[in-house]
């Protein structure tokens, strides 16, 4: 009797972990179709997007900036803040990070440190790490629903290869991300991202968010943005060596 009932409860679990899997499969073919569809994210090779971002200060108060952000295949990315003629600049060119720092006296190139890296590397990744997950390296588990700003929500646990892990909270009608969640353990601290998703909108057939608000636990500088876009275009020219970090001026 002992022997049947443990197979039983062995049967139950296997039955109850494969419909999870299952589930979490059909969540992410639901995301992705309702973008657009795998094949249309996949014509897309370079993105730009520009519009105005609201830097807030953990003491009250704030700064409105120029934003843009370039990205390209094979996990290029290259982000500007712009505010009094001046352009803070953070990229990655695939395998080396680099910014340049005018707000902090410093107008020429430097490598970017592998903390400063991070997050720049897990947003290089021009199709989001749903697509392809498995191929990539990357888990996803349904962890059921959840409330966000009251609504419910269906909730994905992605462990990227890196270790770092995004929760995606996805509309239960439309299937898009309405908020993400993402935590990088550096140096034995957890830094967390929340971004709050809202006014997609379709470009080459695919969907994408014109309003971005961002805040951040754990990290050091300003820890609420809020980024509006005017315009995302697709498959625009931009040359590899726009990413990569030139050479400092003589």
């Amino acid at each position: 009797m002992r022997i049947t009932r443990a197979a039983v409860v062995v049967l139950v679990l296997c039955l109850v972990a494969g419909a999870a899997a299952q589930t979490a499969e059909e969540l992410v073919a639901k995301n992705l179709q309702a973008k657009g569809g795998v094949d249309k994210i996949k014509a897309i090779n370079t993105l730009k997007m520009t519009g105005t971002v609201y830097v807030g200060f953990g003491g009250g108060g704030g700064i409105n900036a120029g934003y843009a952000q370039e990205n390209k295949r094979q996990n290029m990315i290259r982000q500007g803040f712009t505010l009094q003629g001046m352009t803070q600049v953070l990229a990655y060119d695939g395998s080396t990070g680099w910014k340049i720092s005018p707000f902090q006296g410093r107008k020429d190139p430097e490598l970017l440190g592998d903390d400063e890296m991070r997050e720049l590397v897990d947003n290089s990744d021009i199709d989001s790490p749903l697509v392809d997950y498995q191929s990539k390296g990357n888990k996803v588990e349904y962890l059921g629903h959840d409330i966000v700003d009251g609504d419910d929500a269906y909730q994905l646990k992605v462990t990227l290869k890196d270790g770092d892990i995004v929760y995606y909270f996805l509309d239960p009608d439309t299937y898009l991300e309405i908020k993400t969640v993402l935590q990088q353990f550096i140096r034995g601290s957890i830094r967390e991202t929340e971004q709050q998703l809202g006014s997609y909108k379709q470009v080459n057939g695919v969907y994408f968010p014109y309003s971005v608000e961002i805040n951040e636990k754990g990290g050091t500088g300003p820890s609420h943005f809020r980024i509006s876009f005017d315009k995302i275009e697709a498959n625009v020219p931009i040359e590899d060596s726009f990413f990569k970090m030139p050479a400092a001026a003589k």
